[in-house]
């Protein structure tokens, strides 16, 4: 496409979403990316909380952790350039030790990842020796190698169950846990770090799920008065929780799920009127996708971390091929047996 048929075609989808000065800039942006992706034999993912002129315009594919990792398994390209953040593109880098990853911020964290580090889990594996550890995607590949599987926040009731033992270790994301936990009807515990032999700090546990006060920083802010106040203006809303959020706002909403499961939800229902409570950009992607349905603007929580990852800098990842992701592969070999039975759970 010309970057007069970028901006056609981003125009018609963002006019209310995106300013169009900013778009005829993104629109020759766009253009050049596509032409060095396919000069370099590159693929793009981007992920659902990409902003809104980068997810309509250069990622190949879009969609959540479990999504984007079963294409980045699949993909014959030379190079993947991986619009979200590090853990994602370690998680690619983990499926294809061949090929290159890029990440186009230097810096794009995630509080859930830096919530855990790999001492903190050999610990609690010593402390319920045998109990297996179910790790969720959103973590750094050496916790993932400490792990007998991954999940997603669309799979982990499967992937719990999957393991047909009475007891598990659920890390890192607390309210995720917690919801699970109502989902299944299992006992969590969350056990605090105390002196003296594990043996005896933990006798007499009852617990079936042992989990961690790990929390994203962007679900954690909604609360039960947020849905009650949209409520009370908008009585006839469908109000949309990812799992990440706590067990209350999932009770007090319509639906939860992954985002894929939201984008499907809003898809297939004929509902008035939508307020998603997670990343804000995921919002304005699902309204421009869907223009013939009603989404409430009234997201206040940006992802920083997301936010990192813009169009100018996936550009000259292609063209300097930063930033390079790589992972030793003693850590890759062992995280890639828990992300690859993640993935065949589905």
């Amino acid at each position: 496409m010309s970057v007069a048929e970028f901006y056609a075609e981003m125009k018609a989808k963002l006019y209310d979403v995106v300013p169009d000065f900013e778009l005829q800039i993104k629109a020759e942006l766009a253009y050049e990316i596509v032409r060095l992706k396919r000069e370099r034999n590159a693929v793009i993912l981007g992920h659902n909380y990409m902003e809104p002129a980068l997810f309509h315009s250069i990622p190949d594919y879009t969609g959540d952790s479990l999504a984007l990792s079963r294409k980045a398994a699949q993909t014959d390209k030379d190079i993947i350039v991986f619009c979200g953040v590090r853990f994602m593109a370690e998680t690619a880098k983990i499926l294809n030790p061949r090929k290159t990853v890029l990440l186009p911020a230097e810096r794009a964290g995630c509080s859930l990842a830096e919530s855990i580090a790999v001492e903190d889990v050999r610990e609690l594996k010593s402390r319920f020796p045998g109990v297996p550890v179910v790790t969720y995607v959103n973590t750094y590949a050496n916790v993932k190698a400490e792990s007998d599987i991954c999940c997603t926040s669309s799979n982990a009731v499967a992937v719990i169950e999957s393991l047909g033992t009475e007891t598990v270790i659920m890390l890192p994301d607390e309210y995720l846990a917690r919801n699970v936990a109502q989902e299944t009807g299992k006992h969590i515990v969350f056990p605090t770090r105390t002196p003296g032999p594990a043996s005896e700090r933990d006798a007499g546990l009852d617990y079936q799920i042992v989990g961690w006060h790990g929390k994203c920083e962007v679900h954690e802010k909604f609360t039960v008065e947020d849905i009650a106040d949209v409520r009370a203006q908008f009585p006839d809303v469908v109000i949309l929780s990812h799992p990440e959020c706590s067990p209350e706002v999932v009770a007090a909403s319509d639906f939860s799920g992954s985002t894929s499961a939201m984008i499907k939800y809003i898809e297939q229902t004929c509902a008035r009127r939508y307020l998603l409570l997670t990343e804000c950009a995921m919002g304005d992607n699902v309204a421009a996708a869907n223009p013939q349905k009603e989404m409430l603007r009234l997201c206040r929580v940006r992802c920083l971390h997301m936010n990192e990852i813009t169009m100018e800098d996936t550009l000259n990842a292609l063209k300097y091929t930063r930033y390079v992701v790589e992972v030793p592969e003693e850590i890759r070999a062992r995280a890639a047996l828990a992300v690859k039975r993640m993935i065949a759970i589905g």
